[in-house]
């Protein structure tokens, strides 16, 4: 380790744990992860209009006799082909639980996925973005049978705690007790930090051994393929008694230590930090925009795009959009509507009234969904995450099939107008509605958006014709469209316009003179826009001028200048 780096890591590590024999240990721990990663091959350049990324486990399809990222890549390969660049491969480690977030272990495939070498295979066409569960690991993993044997140093990974102490103050994702008991194999009753679930063991990054590991599994990462690394729910990971236990000054040092040691050892790997917070504390993991996660989720796009179109008004979307500051070089908004997971709630505090977030609790009970709650610490409950597929979301009752799908292209096309880098779920990309059998056979809410599709009946309903084929080929063909504009580059410029509550509507420009104005009408009404340009929808392929009327949930890409 060069001497500047190991003096900048010092620091970072001794604000972290205060202990200069610990900061020792570390380092010499570092030195020998380093030591087996000297020639990571650098990554591309910063992103462009030419990045988005396809969000997918990788057995979300299968083919009978194949392994699911075989199956996977052969569907990109004739379907998506080039039109998105990068591939987020949710958890794909061997797991006991939680559909991959209780990591087994790290360094191997999921057998029923493949293994690397087909990870390798998806990597040379495709970027990849892998999830690095790092907040905890299932209880079967090595590291916690070798805890229970309390050998050494898998005995300092976890975190003993006393039952009796005062954790009211503790932020809970789940109504579930914060505390599991264990027995070691010699009898003694171990009390542990369980955040998410008693699978779900959360790992003591007070140890310097525990900080090694995770630096060795993000560099493996990085040699096998990933451009960007997720790091999940990664504002839980350092522990304090009589705090929140989230977003806690030691949690930003850790990645910003992370961050200094992966741009040197592999330069070019972006973090991405996952935290399903309110705004002020989620942006705060840019740093200062040159040290710590390169892009962070936009977590109050979903469910405030989603009040939009169940309201018919933009007006909290455009004035959070609005309020957004712009980037530095170097650092991005990961925007998205659909995941893995649900629609955060917490996102929208601040920006929604609770009488607001009802009308998306409501909306997504009466159309088949989920609501999950989290522990408020003082015996009451408030909505945490609604579980339901997002083109089912915006939906009402009353909606032909093309109504329906006319509001769900209008909330993408809002994703793909955004400055930052789109993300799309597999789901999305492909028309998907709730899955009710897999919610309701396995007991879990977040079921209903992870459907698993036989991919040879996928293949024929996208060539044949059907929902599925009207919305994947028209989301291919904004996304190759968004694609050939320098205006939707991260880096381009932004600009809300404030017009009619029921139109959405921006301005992004490049410094060279590209512009494009986005409209997307959200409600119900056709709806007379005097846009002040004269130009060419891009969406329509055809002229428009500087009045239009903007029918029902239409959205236009007008290419042009102000007239």
């Amino acid at each position: 380790m060069r001497t500047e780096l190991r003096e900048k890591l010092s620091s970072s590590l001794l604000f972290i744990y205060k202990d200069e024999d610990i900061v020792k240990e570390t380092l010499s721990l570092v030195d020998q992860v380093l030591d087996q990663y000297t020639d990571i091959p650098a990554k591309g350049t910063w992103i462009s209009e030419k990045d988005s990324i396809l969000i997918t486990y990788g057995d979300s399809l299968y083919r009978d006799g194949e392994s699911g990222l075989k199956t996977l890549k052969s569907f990109l390969d004739e379907h998506v082909q080039d039109a998105i660049s990068t591939v987020h491969l949710l958890p794909m480690f061997p797991y006991t639980s939680d559909d991959g977030f209780s990591v087994v272990d790290y360094k191997k495939i999921n057998p029923d996925l493949g293994d690397w070498e087909d990870v390798n295979a998806l990597a040379k066409s495709y970027d990849l973005m892998f999830d690095a569960v790092v907040n905890h690991v299932s209880k079967s993993s090595m590291w916690f049978e070798k805890y229970l044997s309390q050998e050494y140093p898998y005995n300092t990974y976890f975190i003993d705690c006393d039952p009796d102490a005062d954790y009211s103050s503790v932020t809970r994702p789940r109504a579930l007790p914060l505390l599991t008991e264990f027995e070691t194999t010699s009898g003694e009753k171990k009390y542990l930090w369980t955040t998410f679930s008693t699978d779900q063991i959360d790992l003591n990054f007070r140890s310097p051994h525990v900080y090694a590991e995770i630096l060795d599994v993000l560099l493996s990462f990085a040699q096998n393929g990933a451009r960007f690394i997720r790091l999940d729910a990664i504002g839980f990971i350092w522990k304090e008694p009589g705090t929140t236990c989230m977003h806690l000054p030691e949690t930003h040092e850790l990645i910003k230590t992370y961050r200094m040691l992966l741009d040197t050892y592999a330069p070019g790997v972006c973090l991405i930090t996952e935290t399903n917070v309110p705004h002020k504390d989620n942006i705060s993991y840019f740093g200062n925009g040159h040290d710590e996660a390169q892009l962070i989720y936009q977590f109050p796009l979903p469910p405030l795009t989603m009040f939009s179109f169940l309201t018919g008004n933009a007006e909290k979307l455009s004035r959070w959009a609005d309020g957004l500051d712009e980037p530095v070089y170097g650092t991005s908004y990961f925007n998205f509507l659909s995941s893995h997971d649900g629609v955060g709630v917490r996102p929208t505090e601040g920006i929604l009234t609770k009488e607001e977030q009802q009308i998306l609790v409501d909306a997504t009970l009466k159309n088949g969904g989920a609501v999950s709650y989290k522990d408020n610490g003082d015996g009451t409950k408030s909505p945490y995450e609604l579980n339901i597929n997002y083109q089912d979301a915006l939906a009402s009752p009353e909606d032909t099939d093309e109504v329906r799908i006319a509001r769900f292209l209008a909330a993408e096309t809002i994703l793909l107008s955004l400055q930052g880098l789109p993300g799309i779920y597999i789901h999305s990309l492909l028309g998907s509605r709730n899955d009710y059998y897999g919610m309701n056979t396995s007991g879990i809410p977040r079921r209903i958006n992870r459907e698993k599709l036989d991919a040879d009946k996928l293949s024929n309903q996208l060539r044949l014709g059907s929902n599925r084929k009207v919305i994947f080929d028209e989301m291919i063909r904004r996304i190759k469209i968004r694609k050939s504009q320098k205006a939707f580059s991260p880096v381009a410029h932004q600009k809300i316009i404030f017009d009619d509550q029921r139109i959405f509507a921006l301005e992004r420009f490049t410094d060279t003179g590209e512009k494009i104005t986005v409209l997307v009408n959200v409600s119900s009404d056709a709806v007379h826009v005097h846009t002040k340009v004269k130009g060419y929808d891009l969406i329509a392929d055809t002229p428009v001028g500087d009045v239009v009327i903007l029918e029902p949930l239409q959205c236009m890409w007008i290419l042009g200048d102000e007239c």
